[in-house]
C-alpha cells in the first residue's frame, strides 16, 4: 500500500505542479512517446534478464506491493520455533529432533507456527541447518561457515533481479533522449506544416525526455531500492536463525543461543531480553 502511496504522491505532485505553471495534463499524453519508451525499457529488462531472474523479479515486485518485508511478528514467530527444537534436543537428544526436521509437514512445533511453516525456502533451510548437527556429519565449529555459504548464495540469487531493475533505471534517462530524437526527426518532416504543427511536435519530442527522466528517478529507482531494502531484510532473517542454530550446535543453552540471535536484530524488530526471556517461559517446548 505504502508504495501505491509514493507512487500517486510523485504522478500528483507532478501533474499539479504542471497545471500550477499553466500547462494543460493532455498536452504530456503522446502515446508514441510512451510506446517508445515502455518498448524499449521492456526490451532491455527481457536482453539484460534469464528467465528465472524474470520469475524472480515478478516475485520481489509483487512481494513489495504486498508489503511482505520481514516484521516483528515473523521474528518473534522464529525465535519461539528455534526456542522449542532448542529444548527439546537438550531435554531428549538430538536423535529427538529428526521427527521435525526428516517431516516438517507434521511437525507438532512448525505447524503451530503457520507463517513459517507455508515457506518451503525457510523450512528447508531450518532443516538443512539442523540435519548436519543431528547426523553427527560435522563438528559444531564447521555448521557456520556452511550456513553463511548457503546465505551468500541466497544473496546472490536475490541481487540478480534488482541488478536488471538497475540497469532499467539507468538506461531510462537515455531512452528518453532517444524518443526525443525520434521526435526532432519527425518534426523537421514537418517543418512545412505551419509553426503550429512543428510546436506539437517539438512538445511530443520533449515528452519522451521527461517520461524518461521521470520514470528512471520517479519510479523504477524507488522501486529498486525498495526490493533492495526487502532483500536484506530476508538476508537478516537467515542470519538470525543461522547465529541461533550455531550458537545451539557449539553447546550453548537455548536461551543463550536465541538471545544471541535476539542481539543480531534491530531492537524495533525484536522483544528486549526480559520481553523474550518471559514470552520464552510462557511456551511449553516439545509439547
Amino acid at each position: 500500500m505504502l508504495i501505491v502511496i509514493g507512487y500517486f504522491i510523485v504522478l500528483a505532485s507532478t501533474i499539479i505542479g504542471f497545471m500550477m505553471a499553466g500547462g494543460h495534463p493532455m498536452v504530456l499524453m503522446h502515446l508514441s512517446e510512451f510506446v517508445i519508451i515502455g518498448g524499449i525499457a521492456l526490451g532491455i529488462l527481457v536482453i539484460a534478464s534469464p528467465k528465472s531472474v524474470l520469475i524472480g523479479l515478478v516475485g520481489q515486485i509483487m512481494d513489495a506491493l504486498r508489503n511482505r518485508s520481514v516484521g516483528k511478528e515473523q521474528y518473534l514467530d522464529l525465535l519461539k520455533i528455534l526456542y522449542e527444537l532448542f529444548m527439546v534436543g537438550r531435554r531428549n537428544g538430538l536423535l529427538a529432533l529428526d521427527e521435525h526436521v526428516s517431516s516438517p509437514d507434521t511437525s507438532t512445533i512448525l505447524q503451530k507456527y503457520p507463517n513459517f511453516a507455508q515457506s518451503k525456502e525457510r523450512v528447508d533451510f531450518l532443516c538443512n541447518a539442523l540435519k548436519p548437527i543431528i547426523d553427527g556429519k560435522i563438528k559444531p565449529d564447521q555448521l557456520q561457515p556452511l550456513l553463511e555459504a548457503e546465505i551468500q548464495s541466497m544473496e546472490r540469487k536475490a541481487e540478480a533481479p534488482v541488478g536488471v531493475m538497475n540497469l532499467v533505471g539507468d538506461s531510462l534517462p537515455g531512452v528518453g533522449i532517444i524518443a526525443a530524437v525520434l521526435g526532432i526527426i519527425n518534426t523537421m518532416g514537418a517543418i512545412a506544416d505551419g509553426p503550429e504543427m512543428v510546436g506539437k511536435k517539438v512538445a511530443a519530442a520533449l515528452t519522451g525526455t521527461f517520461l524518461g527522466i521521470l520514470g528512471a528517478y520517479g519510479f523504477v529507482n524507488p522501486l529498486t531500492n525498495l526490493l533492495k531494502l526487502n532483500n536484506q531484510s530476508q538476508e537478516q532473517y537467515y542470519i538470525c536463525m543461522s547465529k541461533a542454530i550455531g550458537a545451539f550446535a557449539k553447546g550453548l543453552a537455548p536461551i543463550m543461543a536465541i538471545e544471541l540471535a535476539r542481539r543480531s536484530l534491530d531492537n524495533t524488530l525484536v522483544p528486549t531480553a526480559d520481553e523474550l526471556e518471559q514470552m520464552l517461559r510462557n511456551l511449553n517446548p516439545g509439547k
